[in-house]
């Protein structure tokens, strides 16, 4: 069976590798591959920064720093404080070392004229990762906050330096209307059996692989079903600041909501099925009148066997998709 993952942040990683687990844990053979959002990707002291995927490749290697839940593990911050004490980088974001060495890499590789597609491809080379990741879009689509006063601020000032704490008039990708989904994406979705949407943030991780043009006709278009994963439980987000960023698009921090915000797959949206947490058991009845059929699961990605397991009630409700269709 061929999966496909659509994924971005923390969440979304730690989804990647409960379905990871599960593959590894069975006894067929699975493909996985990840369409991974690039709309928070930036420039900073002149390197080319992967927030996304550097999260989901450093989960997948075991690199990842567990405790803050993003960077490498075992860094330090030499260089980050010689960067500072320059000048070059702000106080409020900080580059590990070892992670400065992502970075180095991946910036001289497309300084020569490398895709950010094969630049995924030789990240992912060094590690056993399992999957195969897949940047949503080779062109650069740079989130930006635009506040009622019109002011525009890169997506990572506002989430790092302010918390999500500004007020915010929307969010904008930069150049996405002259975007194109990268080949490689488009082939993960249209060779899937399966398609899920993980537990990632919806305005600032999954909308901008939805906004880039292409991408929802290719959803449209697929063969595989589509099935959600709720990232808010019991009306809250399970990670980050997401109920900040819903509130911008007039979403309510409620799996019934966000799940009809991405719509039916039926009605123009691009959803089949959506699995919520026990605690919005109520929340069913809303989903499946809106036309996507929604189970409840426990959702807490708590180890690797609760992230296995939930791996598992996605492609379990998938299959019973498929079997209707």
């Amino acid at each position: 069976m061929k999966i496909t993952v659509i994924a971005g942040g923390v969440g979304g990683a730690r989804f990647v590798r409960g379905v990871r687990e599960h593959v590894r844990r069975s006894a067929e053979e699975h493909t996985i591959d990840v369409v991974v959002n690039t709309g928070d990707d930036w420039w900073l002291a002149g390197l080319r920064i992967w927030p996304d995927h550097d999260s989901i490749l450093y989960t997948l290697a075991g690199q990842n720093d567990e405790e803050r839940g993003w960077g490498r593990r075992g860094e330090s911050e030499r260089v980050s404080a010689e960067l500072r004490t320059w000048g070059v980088t702000p106080e409020w974001f900080t580059l590990g070392d070892l992670d400065l060495g992502t970075h180095i890499a991946r910036t001289a590789w497309l300084r020569a004229g490398e895709t950010p597609t094969e630049v995924a491809r030789r990240l992912g080379a060094r590690w056993d990762l399992g999957v195969t990741l897949h940047p949503a879009t080779d062109d650069e689509i740079d989130t930006h906050i635009v506040t009622p006063d019109g002011e525009r601020l890169h997506f990572q000032e506002w989430w790092t330096r302010h918390r999500a704490r500004m007020p915010v008039e929307q969010f904008v990708q930069q150049g996405i209307e002259a975007a194109r989904p990268s080949p490689a994406a488009l082939a993960a979705i249209a060779g899937a059996d399966v398609i899920l949407l993980a537990p990632s943030n919806p305005v600032v991780s999954i909308g901008p692989v939805l906004s880039i043009p292409g991408v929802r006709d290719a959803l449209a278009a697929a063969s595989a079903p589509i099935v959600g994963v709720s990232p808010i439980i019991g009306g809250a987000a399970v990670r980050g600041m997401a109920e900040a960023c819903l509130a911008v698009i007039d979403v309510a921090a409620d799996a019934g909501a966000v799940a009809r915000h991405y719509g039916a797959r039926g009605a123009g949206g691009v959803l089949d099925g959506w699995l919520v947490g026990e605690e919005d058991a109520q929340a069913i009845a809303g989903i499946e009148a809106a036309g996507i059929a929604a189970r409840t699961v426990p959702l807490w990605m708590k180890d690797a066997d609760t992230s296995a397991a939930l791996a598992a009630d996605a492609l379990d409700l998938t299959l019973t998709l498929a079997d209707v269709g």
